[in-house]
């Protein structure tokens, strides 16, 4: 008897260890999922606030004036941050691109005191540009604005279109994701079909059935959702020493909600594929348990 119940016993924790792990790795590529959505977004975030814009300064402006320029630029809500470039620096930029000094053959520094500025990401679209340039150019002593028009709108474009992807890629994930771990509780709750059975001959109600299958399976959940989190951290942590640039697309914050939500959706898909797997059995007459 003792050995039957030992048996009994290894049987239990073994499909419970599978179960577990089946979920596991199905809340790790969900988890991975979200972190691609959430990179996407830092990655347009990224870029969108690593474009200049030059602003171009008149001949005659004073080091007076550039400082009150760049103060006022910094103070806008649209500007991220600022640098000063100064005409010897721009005509160094000009000898490395040119291959030749252009002061040499046109006997004077052709180039002009200019401030770059990066916009905050929310701003580096042609609808807020074009009032930025109305904004900026109300200074007499700034000439011009300089910036990609080609390159804002290419990189707009292809974000909006790489983001629609990931949101339909994390919808159809979610989708098989659910139907995996569904699945995987089924296999659990078939073994107990005729448990469930003799519940409801002693006259049980679905709640009273459902209620500890829930609550095992809302515990495994949390386990799997902090395992999965356990594997993706591990994983993040080696890329991001391998590429440094994760550090600044991801956040510290993107990821405590990735972690919450891989837990929150372990216990949610759980619940709800508990639910249905055993109001199955719940509603099958007892000859019908045989040839399932």
């Amino acid at each position: 008897m003792s050995n039957k119940k030992k048996v009994s016993t290894a049987r239990f924790l073994n499909a419970k260890i599978t179960s577990t792990i089946s979920i596991s790795l199905v809340l790790v590529l969900l988890g991975l999922t979200l972190l691609i959505l959430f990179m996407g977004n830092g990655l347009s975030k990224y870029v969108k606030e690593n474009m200049s814009f030059n602003v171009m300064l008149s001949a005659e402006v004073t080091d007076y004036q550039i400082s009150a320029i760049r103060k006022n630029l910094d103070a806008q809500p649209f500007v991220k941050s600022s640098r000063f470039i100064s005409k010897q620096e721009a005509k160094e930029q000009l000898i490395k691109e040119l291959g030749d000094d252009p002061e040499e053959l046109l006997g004077y520094n052709p180039a002009l005191d200019c401030i770059e500025i990066f916009l905050h990401s929310e701003y580096a679209n042609n609808d807020s540009i074009a009032v930025i340039n109305k904004v900026i150019r109300q200074d007499n002593n700034v000439t011009d604005l300089l910036f990609q028009q080609e390159a804002i709108d290419l990189i707009n474009n292809n974000l909006s279109k790489v983001m629609t992807v990931l949101l339909i890629l994390a919808a159809v994930l979610l989708f098989i994701s659910f139907t995996l771990i569904r699945n995987t509780i089924r296999l659990s709750v078939y073994s107990k079909r005729f448990i469930i059975h003799t519940m409801k001959l002693v006259g049980a109600t679905g709640g009273f059935i459902r209620k500890p299958f829930v609550i095992n399976n809302i515990i495994t959940g949390i386990i799997a959702g902090v395992i999965a989190d356990g594997i993706i951290m591990a994983m993040i942590s080696y890329f991001s020493k391998e590429y440094t640039e994760m550090q600044s697309i991801i956040t510290v914050t993107d990821l405590v909600i990735i972690f919450i939500a891989v837990v929150v959706l372990g216990v949610i898909i759980s619940t709800i594929a508990t639910a249905f797997a055993v109001n199955r059995y719940v509603k099958m007459r007892s000859d019908q348990l045989y040839y399932i």
